[in-house]
C-alpha cells in the first residue's frame, strides 16, 4: 500500500500499559485530543505492549510541547498512513 501523506496519523508507542495510560491522562488534562488504539504491527517492532495513543497531525506540536515540559515515559512517536482498504472483506 502506498504512503498517503494526506491520511497520516501519529502513534505514540509505549513499553507498557502503565506508561500509556499515564500519557493519555496527561494529554487529556492538557486538553489535547488523543485516542487509545492498538499499536499497528507495521510500526510496533519488538515492543510487547499493544497499546498506543493515536494523535492527529495538527495536534503533534502540542503533544511534543507537553512531552518536553512534563517528561512522560514513552517509547516513540511514529507516523503511519491510514490503513483503511475499501476492497477488504466486509462482514457487517
Amino acid at each position: 500500500m502506498a504512503f498517503d501523506e494526506e491520511n497520516v496519523k501519529y502513534y505514540i508507542l509505549f513499553d507498557n500499559y502503565t506508561h500509556g495510560f499515564a500519557m493519555q491522562a496527561l494529554l487529556k488534562g492538557e486538553g489535547i485530543k488523543n485516542r487509545i488504539a492498538p499499536a499497528p504491527r507495521a510500526i510496533q517492532g519488538d515492543l510487547t505492549c499493544g497499546m498506543s495513543l493515536l494523535i492527529e497531525p495538527e495536534d503533534l506540536p502540542e503533544v511534543e510541547r507537553v512531552i518536553q515540559e512534563k517528561q512522560p515515559t514513552y517509547h516513540a512517536i511514529r507516523p503511519l498512513a491510514g490503513q483503511i482498504n475499501p476492497h477488504r472483506d466486509k462482514y457487517c
